[in-house]
């Protein structure tokens, strides 16, 4: 791929409209007749409803519905009975969003209540194998482990973290002629509009959802959660739309969550520090109702070349919803135990911690035996090291000082799978000489917009000002969910399909035309920069605008359909990154802060430089959030989540936040994708809280195991 506009450090095409609130989010279309719907959430978390009084809620002025019986919907759990605190068990609905809130406060809910679990700590809580985990294990892991000369096992607990991205869940639902469109804050557009449709039983080609803008997501939109069918259930109920926006506080219980786990990493090496070892137990919770895992086994048995290698994945199910993925899904968490344990091993073996992940560098992938597309990650050190200045890091704990405070300097390598799925594009030229692509893929932050736009540009050989890429609309070409770091490999390479396609299109339609400058030149010889087609030979050009205008047509038009085959069955292709962190720690207050942090990367070519940093310092910050701050509290008489809001459930905020800075390793990945990118979306927080945890027992001599690190653990 080679054009002008790729690498070029743009600003976002939908800057503007964002930042003067002219971008317009889920909740404000303007859409007449509308009411506003409110959820009325359990306060119990198992058991049944014996009785809902609506009555003072009906009277209420402005109340137009009291709605409670749901038992048509097919919800992902069950509408007869409780399972977790904050199932809606009613909609309240109203002519302003006042009367609706203050109608929903009077209805009066009476419960049999049963014994609920919400700990999932619990010892008489049961576990089970995670269904897509099965235990694994090469060579002979306990054998190795016992006979190693040096040996390190460490347990691991990491609180529950809820996503607070600044948009709240809000959803506008209208029915037409029994079809349904949907205004609703989504990360998969196709994804909601499916289950919706199963839901209410209608076939999901009536169902249309949008959503161009989202004030973050962070994993909490991918799922179309209970909030948007009953949007769409109320808007059916009452003939009219209907608005849903969730509160700060029902958001925590309304939608995923990252799951806590329990971890133990235990390591067993040589004097050399060659890990001959490595052994890895994880539970995480889950609800009643659905099984929910990550990819917590992933790094543990791939990141090093480990010969013996065993890893136990179990599922502990509460009264509870269910999680979801939250940045970093499952390898942040996993993560953080691996890249301590080989900290304590390095530190215990009087090695340096780069030296000693370069010493069991693998040549291959130890799990599927298969090459690796790049892996660049000696580079990463190298980069990371020379940037931040490690070599000025003090070997032995509480060596470095700045007045009262203690220094330390911490690092932890980062790597995440380079996801790609199947993806539609639709790409056409105008006779103006305009472009649009469309694909249903959805933009949360990471700036698809305008990243896909650079690939369009160059494929098509149009300057980026004439190039728009539309997204956010189900009845776009089909697109994956935008997560898991799939969107700019899968969705990217699907544009440059459909672009490419469409750009030899329009030189078939030049080297045929005997009224073209390039009339019967060689196609494979004509090349498209800035507008116009040439074959740099006779200074001849033709361009997209002559090109329609001699053919008499409007535009030119053509979908095309991108995925990675049988790449995964031929290579194993992951992103890389080496994270770096200093921190100081008050002994007397026990207060962490974080002085500056640096990141190297391996995440082939970056399409957008300043998109691409950008993503590193949010997922830095994140990272910092894991580390130091995020955790929520279940009160376990009920299951009520006692920090639901941004008064108690605490977040980065600019105090919080010093220097951060990020590099990208010069190279790309084609045996991957056309356009040789890797993700980047979800590696940015991976390794973080590990980096930062070990900075704090390079300052303090104190090895911490639990997320958050508290103020309690320090003094």
């Amino acid at each position: 791929m080679s054009g002008d506009v790729v690498g070029q450090a743009l600003s976002r095409v939908d800057a503007r409209l964002k930042v003067t609130g002219a971008a317009t989010y889920a909740a404000e279309h303007r859409i007449d007749g509308l009411l506003y719907g409110v959820v009325v959430n359990s306060t119990e978390a198992r058991g049944t409803v014996t009785a809902i009084a609506t009555e003072a809620a009906r009277a209420h002025p402005g109340v137009t519905h009291v709605l409670t019986d749901f038992s048509a919907l097919r919800l992902a759990h069950s509408v007869a009975e409780l399972v977790f605190h904050g199932q809606p068990i009613a909609v309240v609905v109203g002519t302003t969003a006042e009367a609706a809130a203050h109608g929903a406060s009077l209805v009066d809910v009476t419960y049999d209540r049963k014994p609920a679990r919400t700990d999932f700590d619990d010892p008489g809580a049961t576990s089970v194998t995670a269904p897509s985990n099965p235990d694994y294990s090469r060579g002979d892991p306990d054998g190795a482990f016992a006979s190693a000369d040096a040996t390190v096992d460490l347990a691991f607990t990491i609180s529950r973290e809820n996503h607070n991205p600044i948009e709240l869940p809000s959803t506008i639902a209208r029915w037409e002629g029994g079809k349904l469109t949907l205004w609703d804050k989504s990360q998969w557009v196709q994804g909601a509009a499916r289950t919706v449709a199963g839901a209410l039983g209608v076939p999901e080609q009536d169902v249309r959802v949008h959503c161009e803008y989202v004030g973050g997501g962070f994993g909490s939109a991918i799922r179309a959660y209970d909030h948007v069918v009953l949007a769409a259930f109320a808007a059916l109920r009452t003939g009219r739309p209907v608005k849903v926006v969730l509160s700060r506080r029902q958001f925590s219980y309304g939608t995923g969550y990252r799951p806590a786990s329990r971890q133990r990493l235990a390591l067993g090496a040589g004097r050399t520090g060659r890990i001959e070892s490595l052994l890895y137990e994880v539970r995480t919770e889950t609800s009643r109702y659905d099984a929910y895992e990550e990819g917590l086994t992933d790094l543990p048995k791939f990141l090093y070349g480990v010969p013996h290698t065993r890893t136990r994945y179990r599922l502990t199910a509460i009264d509870t919803q269910s999680p979801a993925s939250m940045r970093g899904p499952g390898v942040v968490s996993s993560a953080f135990a691996l890249e301590t344990a080989v900290d304590q091993l390095a530190h215990d073996l009087g090695i340096d911690p780069i030296e000693l992940r370069l010493r069991n560098e693998p040549t291959r992938d130890e799990v599927t035996r298969l090459p690796f597309s790049t892996r660049k990650l000696r580079e990463c050190y190298d980069l990371g090291a020379r940037r931040f200045g490690w070599s000025r890091r003090g070997a032995a704990p509480g060596s470095r000082t700045d007045g009262d405070l203690l220094i330390g300097m911490g690092m932890a390598t980062a790597s995440y799978h380079n996801n790609r799925r199947q993806v539609g594009s639709r790409a056409r030229v105008d006779a103006d000489g305009t472009a649009t692509v469309e694909t249903a893929t959805s933009d949360m932050g990471p700036g698809t917009t305008t990243s896909v736009m650079q690939v369009a540009a160059d494929a098509l050989g149009l300057p980026a000002r004439q190039v728009t890429f539309r997204l956010g609309d189900s009845a776009y070409p089909v697109a994956p969910p935008h997560a898991g770091a799939t969107t700019m490999a899968s969705v990217g390479s699907a544009a440059h399909a459909s672009c490419t396609a469409l750009r030899n299109k329009f030189i078939a339609m030049a080297v045929a035309d005997p009224a073209s400058p390039l009339y019967r030149a060689d196609p494979a010889t004509v090349v498209v920069r800035d507008g116009r087609f040439g074959t740099g030979e006779s200074g001849a050009t033709d361009s997209h605008r002559e090109i329609l205008g001699r053919a008499g047509l409007p535009g030119l038009e053509v979908t095309a359909t991108w995925g990675p085959g049988d790449t995964d069955a031929r290579i194993s292709s992951y992103g890389y990154g080496a994270v770096f962190a200093e921190v100081s720690v008050d002994p007397l207050l026990g207060l962490v802060r974080i002085r500056r942090m640096f990141a190297a990367y391996d995440v082939g070519r970056v399409i957008s430089p300043k998109l691409a940093h950008s993503q590193a310092i949010g997922g830095m910050v994140g990272g910092i959030g894991m580390a130091l701050m995020e955790a929520t509290v279940t009160d376990h008489r009920d299951g009520r989540i006692v920090n639901a809001s941004l008064a108690d459930y605490l977040v980065p905020v600019n105090a919080d936040v010093p220097e951060l800075d990020a590099a990208f390793i010069d190279t790309e990945d084609p045996l991957a994708d056309p356009i040789g990118v890797k993700g980047l979306g979800e590696i940015t927080i991976v390794g973080v809280p590990a980096a930062i945890g070990n900075a704090v027992f390079n300052a303090t001599g104190k090895r911490l195991t639990d997320l958050p690190i508290r103020l309690e653990a320090l003094l």
